[in-house]
């Protein structure tokens, strides 16, 4: 499968316009970075589409078992570390699970979290071609 994307941004300083074929929402950059903080930045982009992936794999699993899973609440970081050989992202993932469920549903749903499409597309090698239209 294919997903596209579409971002415009105008003369207003870093609020971007982002569009699917039937969504559209803004990201934007933070007041203190000279944007008007008027949606997620890019990183918090980033991390949504993570978090979106975990909760809805974990919630297709427990539907699929009929476990009580009542909700799941997550916050996510992340931190850029810089060496002189290499830089590494860590993210960092909290859950957690509310409903009627037992040591071994808890740990499963957690490992079903680590199997969302997004996780493992962050965790293999990404190739990405820019190409300038004209």
């Amino acid at each position: 499968m294919v997903y596209t994307l579409k971002a415009t941004i105008g003369r207003e300083t870093y609020k971007t316009v982002l569009s699917s074929d039937h969504h559209e929402f803004i990201a934007d950059e933070p007041t203190d970075m000279g944007g008007e903080d008027l949606g997620p930045d890019p990183f918090e982009l980033f991390l949504s589409s993570l978090a979106a992936c975990k909760v809805m794999t974990m919630r297709m699993y427990a539907d699929r078992k009929e476990w009580d899973l009542e909700s799941v609440s997550m916050e996510l970081s992340l931190e850029v570390k810089q060496s002189d050989q290499q830089q590494t992202t860590f993210i960092n993932v909290n859950i957690q699970l509310f409903g009627d469920l037992d040591d071994h549903q808890r740990q499963r749903i957690l490992a079903i979290a680590d199997k969302c499409p997004i996780h493992k597309l962050m965790q293999n090698p990404i190739v990405i071609h820019s190409n300038l239209l004209n």
